[in-house]
């Protein structure tokens, strides 16, 4: 088998695609529709919707598991840097949505916001990679069905 993908960016970029890609083009149909003028369907309906598909997955996929199985978290350092961008993103739809420009949205904020989603993806891969500062990390994660991870120096 040769592997052509890398797990870590297939399962951001598809998860984002799959869960997001009905909200936005609910809002893209809207915008075009009203003569590029926004409609009944704004930034909070679009932010609602999406967050509850997640907790829909995240159900799910709790649900699934067999009594008596246990999942772990396979690569520990994408999990940090995806909860990282998880409450970034949060924040920065905060800051443009009430504090930046109230109810408007300007299209630097627009470009800014999609321009995140690449940046991280490739911080994520670069964590599975282990690249940059991860090579030189000399920490071991073992886990114990007692007390969770334990970190060794």
């Amino acid at each position: 088998t040769i592997r052509v993908w890398n797990e870590t960016v297939s399962n951001l970029t598809l998860m984002a695609l799959g869960s997001s890609a009905p909200e936005i083009l609910l809002s893209l149909i809207e915008v075009c529709g009203h003569n590029f003028v926004a409609g009944d369907l704004g930034p909070s309906t679009i932010v609602g919707s999406a967050a509850f598909n997640m907790f829909i997955i995240m159900a799910i996929c709790v649900y699934v598991i067999p009594d008596g199985e246990v999942r772990k978290i396979k690569h520990l350092r994408v999990f940090f840097v995806t909860a990282a961008w998880s409450i970034f993103a949060y924040i920065w739809l905060y800051m443009i949505l009430a504090v930046f420009s109230p109810g408007v949205v300007q299209v630097w904020e627009g470009l800014l916001t999609l321009f995140f989603f690449p940046v991280c993806v490739v911080l994520a891969w670069v964590a599975d990679r282990r690249l940059l500062f991860y090579k030189y990390m000399h920490k071991k994660y073992r886990t114990d069905k007692h007390r969770g991870i334990m970190i060794e120096t």
